[in-house]
């Protein structure tokens, strides 16, 4: 990153919860069959935690396997910045019962909500935090519970959702920064392309919202689509351009696993080859903040990352938000 310190990613970790709802599975809820899902998301199953399980619970569980491979304990961090758009309670932020249950308390802790978006956001201001100082050891975390904001009832955002967490640890480098890049954009008049209508202030979730079943995920699927190709495009190759590199250049794309068929037009659309971009949308659906990390973390353990590879991270979510961060590793 530009001024100050490097920054280094000291581990990684993820978790998901042990239940897999199936394609099948949904079919027998909805109107929707294994096949439709799969020719329009590539998605086969996704996680589903259990009712009394929050975002914190999963965020924790990534979070100590992130310290053990960073080989650091919860005392080392003075710095939570946790990622979610499920959080346990509007008020306080679900980073200060993650630092309860890591028993974290040397750190600080803040919620960070730009959506699917969330962890590029959320890396980002950890980043920061190292880079001028202000942070040692920051805990970066994307954790969601998407199942419970889910509606059932709608084949078009219930074969999507699934629930996960991803953490990384940062901390300061001697030897160059690991952050090339990192930029972070949003553009509020498409606020209403992903919303949960009745779940604020301003649309409280009355007893007639939840009877309308505002409360949970509406997503605009074309109006994304539409937007949000191009501008994963356009928001690689600045990337790339700032950072001096070529898509040549670029050993790995780790792309939030929103729908894979949006992930191959944007590939086509670079173009860049599909065998160097890193997909696991199969296998826990979109897990909004927690999907780039927890493909991080996978790439890492399996060996799919060495020293010294490039590799971009790019996401788009509700607001719309969008973000993209080029690490070399």
């Amino acid at each position: 990153m530009r001024g100050g310190r490097g920054v280094k990613v000291l581990g990684t970790g993820s978790f998901a919860p042990e239940r897999r709802l199936t394609n099948d599975d949904l079919s027998r809820m909805v109107d929707t069959s294994d096949a439709w899902i799969v020719e329009r998301t590539g998605v086969r199953e996704r996680r589903i935690a259990a009712a009394e399980t929050t975002a914190s619970d999963l965020a924790s569980e990534a979070a100590k396997r992130a310290l053990e491979a960073a080989e650091l304990g919860p005392e080392d961090l003075d710095m939570i910045v946790f990622a979610t758009s499920s959080p346990d309670r509007i008020v306080p932020a679900s980073a200060v019962y993650l630092q309860k249950k890591l028993g974290a308390f040397n750190a600080g802790a803040v919620d960070n909500l730009a959506a699917c978006s969330g962890f590029v956001y959320a890396f980002t201001s950890g980043a920061s935090m190292v880079a001028s100082g202000t942070s040692e050891r920051c805990l970066v975390v994307g954790g969601e519970v998407l199942s419970k904001i889910t509606d059932y009832q709608d084949r078009t955002t219930c074969i999507l959702m699934g629930d996960a967490a991803g953490a990384v640890v940062l901390g300061p480098s001697e030897d160059g920064s690991d952050v090339l890049y990192a930029k972070m954009r949003a553009d509020g008049r498409l606020e209403d392309f992903i919303i949960v209508p009745a779940s604020g202030y301003a649309t409280p979730p009355t007893d007639e919202a939840r009877e309308k079943r505002q409360t949970y995920i509406r997503m605009k699927g074309r109006e994304v689509y539409k937007f949000g190709v191009p501008k994963f495009v356009e928001a690689i190759r600045d990337a790339l351009a700032a950072c001096e590199m070529t898509l040549e250049d670029l050993d790995l794309l780790i792309p939030h696993q929103m729908n894979l068929r949006m992930i191959e037009a944007v590939a086509e659309r670079l173009p860049f080859p599909m065998s160097r971009v890193l997909v696991n949308i199969q296998k826990y659906g979109n897990t909004s903040s927690a999907s780039i990390p927890l493909a991080l973390d996978e790439a890492v353990r399996g060996g799919r990352i060495r020293r010294g590879d490039r590799i971009l991270l790019t996401a788009m979510g509700a607001g719309l938000t969008w973000g993209t961060i080029v690490l070399r590793w």
